[in-house]
């Protein structure tokens, strides 16, 4: 049976009303020299840290005939330790809680405080799975306003907000696929007409995805859960960290929303082979952070040759660049694979996403753009 004939069947099936017609989550992996636009990191574990994995898991698989820590106590520990050195706010292990990847923290979120007869809001375009999480969870998805500049329209999101009565709302920073920051101002304005919107209801939860955060030239927004019981920031160990592979995300928020995410999650839902990597990785911080700092570098240097070349771009504070200005984005997006090198193109009109990569990967991909830009002046 070929995929095209599967979705059709799946079209007959007696799927939710929400579901139907939609297309999973996904972007191509084809095989070319150059492939940017999933925005891993694109340099390997260094090998110490590969030597430590494998004596952490070998340690573990001693005991997987028994469940592992339910509750990931010491993992937790760790990564709260480790927002408490980077993101400039001092956070315990109640504060934390850990999934597999930040996908299944916003799930968990959304199975807690929203589900159906409950609405999600975010400002668009952003990061895709907030809004396939929230249908998947039989939640209402609402799309609110952004400015020209994919900065986000803080008195037309007030607006929605108080016209909407969301019961959760998301913020991404840095913005996927824009790659904009939100300033801590805009997420304090928005996070109190969440609550005012909903002050019948005990307020609404608001979650500040902060995926990209390592990379931004801001400081996290961590700080900003003192004393806003409904704000959560999600991480996730995917990026910064160079562990894509390893399915490994966290939240940061009061402790009773640690308690209550985990009224829904499923019983270990952490495997012992996963908690075991990830304590490896946080041993190695500083290593792989200075990863990070180069990846900025290379961030940067995307963002001035693009421009130099004749692009738009917008300010970055991710490990990706969106650029353009193209009448046809797909050509574009074709041709400069044409040229070997896979970028992302997701739908925002007009633009394009390019992941950093190595210094070489960089230079390759920018000698398609300029081919390309040639090109279609002729």
């Amino acid at each position: 049976m070929t995929r095209n004939s599967a979705v059709s069947r799946m079209d007959e099936l007696p799927i939710r009303d929400e579901l139907r017609g939609k297309s999973p989550y996904g972007a191509p992996q084809l095989d070319v020299p150059v492939r940017l636009n999933t925005n891993e990191n694109p340099y390997p574990l260094p090998e110490p840290l590969v030597r430590r994995i494998a004596e952490r898991v070998t340690e573990a698989a001693r005991q997987l005939n028994r469940y592992p820590d339910r509750d990931a106590v010491e993992l937790r520990t760790e990564l709260a330790r480790y927002l408490t050195h980077t993101a400039g706010h001092e956070v315990n292990k109640d504060q934390v809680w850990a999934a597999n990847g930040s996908n299944e923290v916003i799930q968990q979120l959304l199975q807690t405080f929203a589900g159906p007869g409950r609405t999600a809001l975010g400002f668009e375009p952003s990061y895709s799975m907030h809004g396939l999480i929230s249908r998947g969870t039989g939640t209402g998805w609402l799309s609110g306003p952004r400015n020209d500049d994919f900065t986000i329209d803080v008195e037309a999101a007030r607006a929605a907000i108080a016209e909407h009565r969301p019961h959760v709302v998301f913020i991404c920073s840095p913005n996927n696929p824009t790659g904009t920051a939100v300033e801590a101002e805009t997420v304090l304005a928005l996070y109190e007409a969440a609550q005012a919107a909903r002050a019948d209801a005990a307020g609404a939860l608001v979650v500040v995805d902060e995926a990209y955060g390592e990379f931004s030239h801001r400081p996290s927004l961590l700080p900003l859960i003192a004393g806003r019981p409904n704000l959560v920031v999600s991480r996730t160990m995917s990026k910064a960290f160079g562990a894509a592979g390893l399915r490994l995300g966290y939240l940061a928020a009061d402790p009773a929303v640690v308690d209550a995410v985990q009224l829904v999650r499923l019983p270990y839902h952490l495997s012992s082979v996963t908690q075991a990597t990830a304590l490896a990785a946080l041993e190695h911080t500083d290593t792989l952070l200075k990863y990070v700092e180069q990846l900025k570098t290379e961030r940067d240097r995307l963002v001035s040759e693009l421009r130099a070349a004749g692009c738009r771009v917008v300010d970055s504070d991710a490990n990706f660049v969106q650029f353009g200005l193209f009448e046809d984005s797909h050509a574009t997006w074709q041709a400069i694979l044409d040229h070997g090198v896979l970028v992302r193109d997701n739908g925002v009109p007009g633009w394009l996403r390019v992941t950093a990569g190595t210094p070489a990967e960089n230079d390759a991909f920018l000698d398609a753009v300029r081919a390309v830009l040639k090109e279609s002046k002729r």
